[in-house]
C-alpha cells in the first residue's frame, strides 16, 4: 500500500455501512443527439467546430435564477444546485458557495462555481450534450422521483474511459458543486471523461447502478471506452463507490453479469469500513482532523484490502477536516492527479494508461 501521511499512529474505528436494495430495472434511455456515421462525440455541432460561440459569462454575482432560466441548461438547471436544500433564487453563487448550503463541507470556492458554471454552458453553446437522464419517461412516470436524477458530463477525449463521480451530503442532499463537479472537471482536463451523478438521497446505490448500466450500454454513442472505468466518491458519495465497485455488489444492483467491475475505486472522507476480496483497487484521501470519517478507520480498511492481494493507496492531510473537495488552497491541493494516475495504473487493458504501474504489492 502506498502511503502518504504526516501521521504514525493507527488505532482502528469503524462504523457500519449503511443497507442497499436491489434493482432489476434495467431499461436504458435514447441518448439526445446520437452519434452519425462519422462517429462525432454525442451532441457535437459541426458548425461550431474550430468557432467560439458569444456567451454570456456567470460571475460570482449572478443569482441561482440566473443559472437556472440560462437556455444552455435547458429543463436540467435546478439539478445544478441541491434540489433537497432551501437555495432562494435570488442567492448570489458567492452566497451559494458557502457550508450555510453545503453542511459538512469546507474550503468551498465559488471562484470554482463559477469556472464549473461557465464550462458547462461554453459547452452547451458549442454544441454538445452536457445532460443525460439515466431513466426514460416511462420510468419517471411511475415514479416522479427519478426525475431528479441525471448525469452532468465533463467531456474528456474520445474512446478514453470514463469516470462516475459522486457527491456526499449525509445521504440528505447532493453537494454536487463543491464534492464532484470540481473532480469531474479535473478529470476531463486529464484527458478522460467524467460523468457526475446527481442521484436521489433516499435510494443513491440504485441510482449509480443505473448510471453505470446507461454508460455501459451506450458507450459507444457516448464516444466512451466501456471497461476500464472508476467510480469516485467523498462522504456519502464513497460509500456509493466502493459499494458499487465491490464485484458482487456491483452484479446485486445491476442484475447484469456482462459489466465489469471498475479498475479503480477513488474515495475521500468516509467512515466506509467494510473490507472484501471482491473490492475494487482502492485509493484514499482524508484529513486528519475529520472529526466525522476517521482515517483511522480508512487506514485501517486499506491494511484489509492490501492483505488480500487488492492495490491501494492511502493520503492523509494535516490539519485538514471534513469535505475539502479537490483541495484548493490546502495541503491537498492537486491529489486528484495522484489519483489519477492510481487509476491509470490499475488498468486492465495495455493501451489504457500508457504508463507503467505505480503501485505493485509486495
Amino acid at each position: 500500500m502506498k502511503i502518504n501521511r504526516c501521521i504514525i499512529n493507527c488505532l482502528l474505528a469503524g462504523c457500519s455501512m449503511l443497507g442497499i436494495s436491489c434493482s432489476t430495472e434495467t431499461e436504458i434511455p435514447i441518448i439526445e443527439n446520437n452519434m452519425t456515421s462519422d462517429n462525432k462525440t454525442p451532441g457535437s455541432n459541426e458548425k461550431n467546430k474550430g468557432k467560439e460561440t458569444n456567451i454570456t459569462y456567470f460571475t460570482s454575482q449572478s443569482t441561482v435564477a440566473d443559472v437556472i432560466s440560462d437556455p444552455a441548461f435547458k429543463d436540467f438547471g435546478h439539478l445544478l444546485f441541491p434540489v433537497d436544500r432551501n437555495v432562494p433564487l435570488s442567492m448570489t453563487l458567492s452566497q451559494v458557495s458557502t457550508s450555510d448550503v453545503y453542511v459538512w463541507y469546507s474550503h468551498i470556492s465559488v471562484d470554482k462555481t463559477v469556472e464549473i458554471l461557465n464550462y458547462l454552458k461554453k459547452e452547451a453553446e458549442n454544441g454538445k450534450q452536457i445532460f443525460y437522464p439515466i431513466y426514460t419517461q416511462k420510468q419517471i412516470a411511475a415514479d416522479n422521483s427519478k426525475a431528479y436524477t441525471g448525469l452532468f458530463r465533463f467531456y474528456g477525449e474520445p474512446g478514453k474511459p470514463f469516470a462516475v463521480t459522486n457527491a456526499g451530503g449525509g445521504f440528505a442532499y447532493v453537494g454536487a458543486m463543491h464534492d464532484s463537479f470540481p473532480h469531474s472537471l479535473e478529470i476531463s482536463k486529464a484527458g478522460y471523461n467524467a460523468f457526475a451523478l446527481i442521484y436521489r438521497p433516499d435510494d443513491p446505490y440504485n441510482d449509480l447502478a443505473q448510471a453505470i448500466t446507461f454508460i455501459y450500454d451506450n458507450a459507444a454513442q457516448l464516444g466512451v471506452k466501456a471497461t476500464d472505468y472508476s467510480l469516485w466518491g467523498g462522504s456519502a458519495g464513497a460509500r456509493m463507490a466502493a459499494t458499487l465497485g465491490n464485484a458482487r455488489y456491483l452484479y446485486q444492483l445491476t442484475g447484469r453479469s456482462d459489466i465489469p467491475q471498475p479498475a479503480a475505486v477513488i474515495m475521500q472522507y468516509t467512515g466506509y469500513n467494510t473490507a472484501s476480496e471482491y473490492d475494487a483497487p482502492t485509493y484514499v484521501c482524508v484529513g486528519d482532523r475529520d472529526g466525522i470519517a476517521s482515517w483511522r478507520t480508512m487506514h485501517y480498511r486499506l491494511q484489509q484490502l492490501e492483505a488480500m492481494g487488492i492495490p491501494t493507496e492511502f493520503h492523509v492531510y494535516e490539519g485538514l477536516g471534513h469535505g475539502f473537495g479537490i483541495g484548493l488552497g490546502t495541503v491537498a491541493e492537486g491529489w486528484t492527479k495522484d489519483a489519477i494516475k492510481f487509476w491509470q495504473a490499475n488498468m486492465k487493458e495495455n493501451n489504457s494508461s500508457g504508463i507503467p504501474p505505480i503501485c505493485r504489492l509486495r
